[in-house]
């Protein structure tokens, strides 16, 4: 399963895809807005988005581009690791 993660602290990115590939996922991270993250992001299968530590224009981007290949889109107000765990035990499951 391939995942992009919208948001989140820079200081996690190493933690995030630990998690991720404990779970074997395939992430792909972005916690700072890029002039072309729209073209970045791929086809991922779901999309995570820590709404709490990202602005409005990520948020657009990200849901643009789930829209554009039919991808899930899972919303988090926290950007923990145990947050991120919970959410790829329910879609993993």
């Amino acid at each position: 399963m391939s995942i992009v993660i919208v948001g989140g602290h820079d200081r996690m990115v190493c933690q995030y895809k630990k998690i991720c590939k404990s779970y074997k996922c395939k992430a792909k991270i972005f916690t700072q807005m890029s002039a072309d993250m729209d073209k970045q992001i791929g086809t991922p299968d779901l999309f995570i988005l820590f709404t709490n530590t990202v602005s409005h224009k990520m948020i657009r981007c990200a849901v643009d581009g789930a829209r554009r290949t039919n991808a899930q889109v899972i919303r988090c107000h926290t950007s923990s690791g145990a947050a991120l765990e919970e959410i790829l035990r329910g879609c993993t499951a």
